[in-house]
């Protein structure tokens, strides 16, 4: 027997592949809304698949037609978003929204946008509770949309109860800007020397895209206005996950071990490094919806690598990760300037 229809919103992207499969496994009937309205190859052929532009004005409305039982949005990015969720909650009987850590600050104030600053690198408490204060609502930032979000969408009550999931560094496959690259290209590049800033002791927690699956699967079983952190069991510094990388690719690197933060040159930085731990307290989730991991980092790793060592085959990191370009620049890979820092640690030594 049908639990019900739920829609999911940016169904083709990381998560919405496993979030489909894995509502369409527990016994729900899905449609998979995306821009292009494709398919994945491990989808049921009773999804039913749409394309959609959610920012067309009208589109999302029009499509849902006499509405749902729980709606999963993936893209939820702003105030404009909130509005229009909250403005079919005549149609949908529940939202699993996906948010983001990005929002949390410090009792200083210093969040994720304050890393650039001096002295802006946030120090929160380890782990972090859902409720450590978070930053203003605004336009300004992606953390100030996504809290606008999620207040404009808790605002809405039991007339749209909305589970909002605060993601950590999402990872597995389909990821657009994944972090593992950093240590998988270097490996297939042959390096065998690497050099990790602030000791190789940050920690910036990960979530496998299945495991946020599986709390957009419970979350749909349990509706109800919420705010919960999304997390692996495991938060690893981001030496161990090094560490992990080599594991999988049958490797030997040798880590130097910068003493504190990286410098212009950016060499020792990496997309986890931080001066402090990022760690995302789970204890709600496990209370409110019965969540239990699916799978953790070391796990889930293999099948990450082995996805990312395809997507470099024959062309470059640049054309394979567009989305990591921009976000990190080239001088993720500046192998010269790590040469160059390498040269002069040997010689001091």
């Amino acid at each position: 027997m049908s639990k019900g229809h739920a829609w999911v919103l940016g169904a083709t992207g990381q998560i919405g592949r496993v979030a489909v499969r894995s509502l369409v496994e527990d016994g729900w009937e899905v449609t998979a809304a995306s821009l292009g309205g494709g398919r994945d190859d491990r989808w049921d052929t009773a999804v039913r698949t749409t394309a959609l532009d959610r920012n067309d004005e009208g589109a999302l409305a029009a499509a849902l037609g006499d509405g749902c039982d729980v709606l999963v949005d993936m893209v939820a990015y702003d105030a404009g978003h909130a509005r229009q969720l909250t403005g079919l909650a005549d149609r949908v009987g529940s939202a699993v929204v996906v948010s983001s850590g990005a929002v949390y600050e410090d009792d200083r104030g210093r969040s994720f946008d304050t890393q650039q600053e001096p002295d802006g690198a946030p120090r929160y408490p380890v782990p972090i509770p859902e409720s450590q204060r978070t930053v203003p609502a605004g336009d300004t930032t992606y953390g100030t949309r996504k809290i606008q979000l999620e207040q404009d969408l808790l605002a809405a009550g039991d007339a749209l109860p909305v589970t909002l999931l605060r993601a950590g560094a999402i990872h597995g496959k389909y990821c657009r800007s994944p972090r593992e690259l950093y240590f998988v290209k270097r490996l297939l590049d042959g390096r065998d020397r690497r050099v990790l800033a602030f000791g190789g002791e940050s920690r910036f927690h990960p979530v496998h895209a299945s495991n946020l699956a599986e709390l957009i699967r419970l979350a749909a079983l349990r509706p109800g206005s919420r705010v919960l952190n999304a997390g692996d069991p495991q938060a690893p510094t981001v030496a161990e996950i090094g560490e992990a990388v080599d594991a999988v690719l049958g490797r030997r690197t040798e880590t130097v071990l910068m003493a504190g933060p990286f410098g212009e040159d950016l060499v020792g930085a990496t997309p986890w490094s931080g001066a402090h731990p990022i760690v995302y307290d789970m204890t709600a989730a496990e209370r409110e919806l019965g969540y239990r991991p699916v799978t953790g980092y070391v796990e889930s790793l293999p099948e990450t690598v082995e996805w990312l060592a395809g997507r470099l085959a024959g062309q470059d990191w640049t054309e394979a990760f567009p989305a990591m370009l921009r976000a990190y620049g080239k001088k993720l890979f500046d192998y010269a300037a790590e040469d160059a820092w390498m040269a002069a640690y040997d010689r001091k030594g």
